[in-house]
């Protein structure tokens, strides 16, 4: 999920099987800490509220950071008292805690530009402007906190995939069965998060486009992620991996672990890559292409020799977990990939699962009874990869 994602991404450690949504360990090193000890700038812009939620400290080591207000439960605003859901309560993720806070936090924008994505990218444009001129280099860190939902984009984006929907806006489902949903209502949620996507990629492309007009981008490198999927009636769920009732937990397929990776490097050719990576690889990578030592210890490696072809590869499993070690009686699921084939595994709690990702990439054909001898040295890498996190933290 997403804390522990940005903890990867920062540190270059994994997360999942220490403090899973808690704060960074003061002191650990982070890729904005290690820039600005050579003479970088760094400036955190997000409107990502758990950031700054108390002792969070996600924000440590910037030189700089701005937090765009009022995204989903920002407790930012108190009035009005009463807003209006956009459909039954019951079809909704924690209304009160999640919901309505947002509502009342978006009460009277009207202009596009009043979207929270918007607001942060125009804010990281706005930065780039004001520091331009600066003699030492930047270290820009954004984090638009949409597409997560609520899905409530301008209406005209959502219009280009279901123009002619007259149902309830259901914006920020309940993680659950998608079957409490009418196929009406599923379709429309896939327009709302095609929707969001639009209107993050038209402010994402601001920032690039003034990056040029900036002079910029000829020597500034350009990294583009995310933080996990969505099931949208994917497998039959809506949400992510959740809890629905004691003793349940869902499986993490690649829709939800397969997350996108881009980078735009001056003078380097376009390339589709299959090396495999995660986000833990993205803290000593930045620190290669800025010709910074990495700190000994990582779990991530540097994608750098594997991009300029000195290696084939820096990791032959990557996995996708919730945090461990799991509660008594809750079935978490992990999923392990070698970028053929993918287990998912839950331990002792559930059956595990075998994909052929290049033959069956939506995962539909459960091979585990067809390819036994594969799941078990797939679990036995699984297992090499757990046991080796001590070492290498």
């Amino acid at each position: 999920p997403t804390g522990p994602t940005v903890q990867d991404m920062m540190t270059g450690q994994y997360h999942f099987h220490t403090i899973g949504w808690g704060p960074i360990p003061s002191g650990m090193p982070r890729i904005q800490s290690l820039l600005g000890d050579h003479g970088y700038v760094s400036m955190c812009i997000t409107d990502c509220h758990p950031y700054f939620a108390p002792g969070a400290n996600y924000h440590e080591g910037f030189s700089g950071f701005q937090w765009v207000r009022g995204q989903q439960a920002d407790k930012y605003r108190t009035a009005p008292l009463d807003v209006s859901l956009p459909c039954d309560p019951g079809k909704v993720r924690e209304s009160e805690k999640l919901l309505v806070p947002h509502l009342r936090n978006t009460v009277g924008r009207r202009y596009e530009r009043e979207w929270f994505a918007p607001q942060v990218f125009q804010a990281a444009t706005d930065w780039l402007e004001e520091n331009a001129g600066r003699p030492d280099p930047f270290f820009l860190y954004v984090h638009a906190f949409d597409v997560h939902e609520p899905w409530d984009p301008p209406s005209y984006y959502v219009n280009r995939y279901d123009p002619d929907y007259d149902g309830e806006e259901v914006i920020l489902p309940r993680y659950d069965r998608c079957d409490y949903l009418s196929d009406a209502e599923l379709q429309h949620c896939r327009a709302l998060y095609a929707g969001e996507i639009g209107l993050v990629d038209r402010w994402f492309g601001v920032l690039l486009r003034r990056l040029e007009e900036l002079d910029l981008a000829d020597n500034t490198i350009v990294v583009f992620t995310a933080d996990h999927g969505f099931y949208l009636g994917d497998h039959g769920y809506m949400g992510k991996h959740t809890v629905l009732e004691p003793g349940q937990g869902w499986p993490l397929y690649d829709v939800i672990g397969h997350c996108p990776l881009l980078m735009r490097v001056p003078g380097w050719e376009s390339r589709r890559s299959d090396l495999l990576s995660q986000h833990v690889d993205l803290m000593p990578t930045l620190c290669d292409f800025a010709d910074v030592q990495i700190p000994e210890g990582l779990h991530g490696r540097s994608l750098v020799p594997a991009l300029k072809n000195k290696v084939s590869s820096v990791r032959n499993l990557a996995v996708n977990s919730v945090p461990l070690p799991a509660e008594e009686g809750i079935r978490s699921y992990a999923t392990a990939t070698d970028g053929e084939w993918s287990l998912v595994y839950a331990g002792e709690a559930a059956p595990p699962e075998l994909y052929h990702l290049q033959s069956d990439p939506s995962q539909a054909h459960d091979l585990c009874a067809d390819y036994p001898e594969k799941a078990k040295a797939m679990h036995q890498q699984y297992v090499q990869f757990l046991e080796n996190l001590d070492r290498w933290s």
